[in-house]
């Protein structure tokens, strides 16, 4: 049976690609869990209740919240995110490895509770890029990527508290990167030396 898992939070400013390579990184890596986040925000087209988020009411995520429930939480744009810490606890017991897509606030939360996890920060290559990706989408009135844009500048600002930086100009090579810091976690001695007990048992007896 595999050691225990391993944490690793994924932050970026909205538009940066942190879900799409999350996606991506998901399908191409074995034993990769994505946390799926509880939130108070509208659905939006094409959302699955249970997939995307766990779409709860304000009520609902307060009485969660009284509970202790959450490993970490935010407020992001008015809406109300949250992390369950049972789920996460239970599939890290289990080996898998974890991944959490939230904002440097809830990362910054993760590291107080549990040190051990590392944490990515994703990048765009400019500033034009992050608008021009944010205008594409076709989900927000100019208004709202404004206020993404203004809030860009003071989430980026929070990169130096990462373990890992990651700029996604090239998805390709991005996604690359972050599988490579996912194995070369996994090849920790300490990790190792419990996945492979019986290798080294046989060799050093």
């Amino acid at each position: 049976m595999s050691g225990k898992g391993t944490l690793f939070t994924i932050s970026a400013p909205s538009g940066a690609g942190k879900t799409s390579l999350v996606s991506a990184l998901l399908g191409q890596v074995e034993g990769l869990q994505v946390s799926v986040s509880h939130t108070t925000r509208p659905i939006r087209p094409g959302e699955q209740d249970g997939i995307d988020y766990h779409f709860v009411s304000e009520s609902e995520f307060s009485r969660m919240l009284s509970e202790a429930a959450f490993l970490e939480h935010a407020k992001v744009f008015g809406n109300l995110y949250g992390t369950s810490q049972h789920w996460v606890e239970e599939q890290l017991a289990g080996g898998a490895d974890v991944i959490l897509e939230i904002d440097w606030q809830g990362a910054e939360q993760v590291k107080r509770l549990l040190p051990e996890a590392q944490s990515i920060f994703i990048l765009p290559p400019s500033r034009e890029t992050l608008e021009q990706r944010l205008t594409q989408r076709g989900q927000d009135g100019r208004d709202v990527i404004a206020a993404r844009m203004a809030q860009a500048k003071e989430e980026m600002s929070h990169y130096i508290e990462s373990n890992y930086l990651v700029v996604n100009n090239d998805f390709e090579q991005a996604l690359n990167e972050l599988k490579a810091i996912i194995n070369a976690h996994r090849l920790r001695t300490q990790r190792q030396a419990t996945d492979l007990a019986a290798l080294l048992s046989e060799l050093l007896k």
